[in-house]
Order: structure tokens, then sequence, then C-alpha cells
């Protein structure tokens, strides 16, 4: 454990700076943030990471911003204990309501969120018809609303709260008939014309990226943050002074608040092997 690590709700918190080789942390309300940790990998391989998927509270899209941002906090406090030199919100909704105070209340942590890429695909897609799936949490942020009016006058821009398809994911049913049933209601809701582009709002959406574009079909551009969020992840920690000069492949370990197969299975099919996770209960911390 790390010393000179308090927890966020304390008034006052002092932190040692942590060194090259400390891990990264990587945090989701499940293991939709498998998807960002494998470009991360792909990017930084030599890099130690922690991962911690909140899955006895998933999905936080169902939440109110209060149970959210606790929720974020206690997660916060773990891995800090854990000694990481940055911490990725690799969850859309947790980013939406909780990094702006996360970032307020440790200025000097390279604190890493993720957004609906609504920017490149209104860039690629100018004057066409984009789709962004995201949690019902995410829609209503303000802050979502500030980013879908920035880019109104560049493309038709339409919001598909999607908070289900995460326990499809999380309750492994990525291949079931009830979710592609699901999808088709979503995308047939928004009639004749198709879209351009889809983005993908929520980390778990890329893991059925196969299932998406079965139902909008091959021509239409699914739009997945995951690799600039890594860009962004090594430009932070090139900043701070923090990038791993090691060689080979790093140290990667895995937690989970509460069990699921899924977990296995997609980290197999994403990162090529089924890490064993390790169950904490973060309540403790």
């Amino acid at each position: 454990m790390m010393s000179g690590v308090c927890g966020m709700k304390a008034e006052a918190c002092e932190m040692k700076r942590p060194g090259k080789d400390a891990p990264i942390g990587v945090f989701d309300s499940g293991v939709g943030g498998i998807s960002v940790l494998r470009k991360m990998i792909s990017l930084m391989p030599n890099e130690n990471y922690i991962y911690y998927g909140d899955s006895a509270n998933a999905p936080y899209g169902d939440r109110s911003d209060e149970e959210v941002l606790s929720l974020t906090e206690n997660v916060f406090d773990y891995l800090l204990s854990e000694g990481v030199k940055g911490i990725v919100v690799a969850c859309n909704t947790a980013t939406s309501v909780a990094v702006r105070r996360l970032r307020g209340r440790y200025p000097d942590l390279p604190i890493v969120g993720i957004e609906p890429a609504i920017k490149p695909a209104a860039k690629n897609h100018e004057g066409g018809r984009i789709v962004v799936m995201a949690t019902s949490v995410t829609l209503r942020r303000p802050k979502f609303a500030h980013l879908m009016e920035s880019f109104r006058q560049s493309a038709e821009i339409i919001s598909m709260a999607c908070p289900s398809i995460v326990d499809f994911v999380e309750k492994d049913k990525m291949n079931s008939q009830e979710l592609m049933n699901y999808l088709t209601k979503k995308f047939a809701a928004l009639g004749d014309r198709p879209a351009d582009a889809v983005v993908l709002g929520c980390t778990h959406y890329p893991l059925l990226k196969r299932c998406i574009g079965q139902t909008v079909g091959e021509a239409i551009k699914l739009v997945d943050p995951a690799k600039a969020t890594a860009r962004r992840v090594m430009a932070f920690l090139k900043e701070h002074d923090l990038l791993n000069e090691g060689e080979g492949a790093g140290e990667k370990q895995f937690y989970l608040s509460d069990s699921t197969d899924t977990f296995r299975f997609v980290c197999q099919k994403a990162l090529k092997h089924p890490y064993e996770p390790e169950i904490i209960d973060i309540e403790m911390y």
C-alpha cells in the first residue's frame, strides 16, 4: 500500500509523488473499460496497469449523480492507496459526473476521463446525421448538452439513451437475440433516414461493435474514443514526466467488486488472455 494517502472525503490529503514505474489506474463501472485498457496497452505496452471494475454496482447509468460521485470517490481512494501515478476514468458516466470535482481535489494527479467522440464524428461527417449512443446519466449532463450544441452547425446530432446495453455486457448476453432485438428497436425509432455515423458513448459499447454493426449496416461508421483517450493518457504522463522508461511488457493487475464470468471472456477477446481478477471490497478503503 502507498503511504501518505488519505481518503477522498477527508478535509485535506497529502500525496507522495509516485515514480515513473508506478502503475496507471484504470477504472470503470464494470468490464467496459477493458476496451480502453486494450488501446492503452497497445500504445504503452511497457507501462504497469491496475484495472478496477465496480461490477457490484454496475450499471452507473441508472444511478443518481450523488451515487455515481460517491462510488467514484471510493474507487479513487482504493487506487490511490495502491500507489498509482495517474487515473483513467474509463467510464463515460463517471467522467461526466465526477471528473471535474476530482481534478479540483487532486490538481497534481493526472486524471483522464472519456467523452463521447462527437467532435471527430462531426468533423468527418459534415452535414451528416450522427447518432450518439450513451447512458441516461451521460446524456442529461449539462456538459453533454454543451458538447452537442457546439457541433449542431456541423451535423445533425441525435442522442440515443441506451442504459440497458451495459446489462447485456455485464450479464454475458453479448451474443443474444434479446440484444439484437433491443438494438433493432432502438435504431428503428430513428425513422427511415440512416445515420452516417454512430458514436459509442459508453466504454461497454465497443465490446458490442459486431452486433451494433449488424444492426445499422456495415456502411455506417462506428466511432470509438478509446484510441484517442489512450493518446491523451500518454501525452498527460509525458507532460508530468511520468512515462515509464522500462523495457518489456508491464505488469497488469485486475480487481472487481464482484465476480463475473463476463470479465474473463472480455479479457480473452480484447487482451488475448483470460486474466483472473481479485475481488476487492473497496468500502474498507
